[in-house]
């Protein structure tokens, strides 16, 4: 399962596409409309980054979440989302997942509801 922000017109926008050019053979739900706690996580952690829930309950988030999305989506994607995997590449995603989800309010699409608190930037 895919958990994303749903207030945030930038995100709604980026997983839409995902789900269209992926095509991933998964669930996909804004963090607002899921039992959080059921799916062990917390809503601090879901309004600070994308998260993908294993069946198994493993919860990963930010670029490993997209690197699991990668992996699901299969074919070359998968390439793609292993590499995401491993260091080195494993850290320049993280730093990029940041510097978007830090300014994901900045970005084309943008609102204000995009914008994380600031003990959280």
């Amino acid at each position: 399962m895919l958990v994303y922000d749903g207030d945030c017109r930038f995100c709604t926008t980026s997983v839409t596409v995902l789900q269209r050019l992926l095509r991933p053979d998964c669930s996909v739900t804004p963090w607002q409309f899921a039992d959080l706690a059921s799916l062990g996580t917390t809503r601090r952690r879901a309004e600070y980054e994308v998260l993908w829930i294993t069946p198994a309950g493993t919860v990963f988030g930010g670029a490993q979440a997209v690197a699991r999305l990668l992996l699901r989506a299969g074919k070359g994607w998968a390439v793609l989302g292993a590499l995401l995997t491993l260091p080195p590449l494993r850290w320049v995603a993280h730093g990029v997942y940041r510097i978007v989800a830090d300014n994901r309010a900045r970005l084309p699409g943008g609102t204000a509801a995009c914008a994380l608190p600031a003990d959280r930037r």
